[in-house]
């Protein structure tokens, strides 16, 4: 049996893309927003705001960084055969579905970047980059097996360029982004 991450349950369950981007959207974002708003939290103490200097060069470095790590992801037959993980009827299409992974990659940074990290962050740094990190790896279970160590790593590299930034923001765009690139690459690269 294949364990798939929670998010895409209602996807394979038979809805579709655009089902699964408004569950992601609804669970990992509005109602974790809403929370935090009851809790009396402030957005900029949960992360979102726009980073600080530090947090833009962390980004810049790491995007660079993530470029040759892309191109030699497309050289693993199951991450090549994976993604994209929709189907598209053309380049306006493709460019649509990424404009969704976007609001997906918003999502998850939120959560996990936002919600989980920055207030536990104030009391114990590296209690909450671990905590924060444990779930956000347990999604990637059912992907490419490759993934799984990646994104325990990338999930501390994250919470780490994010505090240090002090918004969420750098690691949604070296996310979203870096998910972009990989999906153009496959889909150039296919003979």
């Amino acid at each position: 049996m294949v364990l798939l991450p929670i998010s895409f349950i209602p996807w394979i369950l038979g809805g579709d893309f655009t089902t699964h981007v408004m569950y992601v959207s609804t669970f990992y974002l509005l109602l974790p927003a809403l929370i935090g708003k009851v809790m009396g939290f402030e957005p900029s103490e949960l992360g979102l705001k726009f980073p600080n200097k530090r947090g833009w060069e962390l980004f810049a470095v790491l995007f660079i960084l993530s470029i040759p790590l892309s191109l030699y992801g497309t050289a693993i037959p199951s991450m090549k055969g994976y993604y994209p993980i929709f189907e598209y009827a053309g380049w306006s299409d493709f460019l649509l579905k990424e404009l969704l992974i976007g609001l997906v990659m918003l999502a998850h940074e939120a959560f996990y970047r936002g919600f989980l990290l920055f207030p536990l962050a104030r009391k114990n740094v590296w209690l909450a980059v671990f905590l924060q990190d444990i779930p956000y790896t347990i999604v990637h279970i059912g992907k490419p097996a490759i993934e799984v160590p990646y994104a325990f790593i990338a999930g501390i590299i994250f919470a780490k360029m994010d505090l240090e930034g002090e918004s969420f923001v750098p690691s949604f765009l070296l996310h979203w982004l870096g998910s972009a690139l990989f999906d153009v690459l496959c889909v150039v690269l296919t003979p």
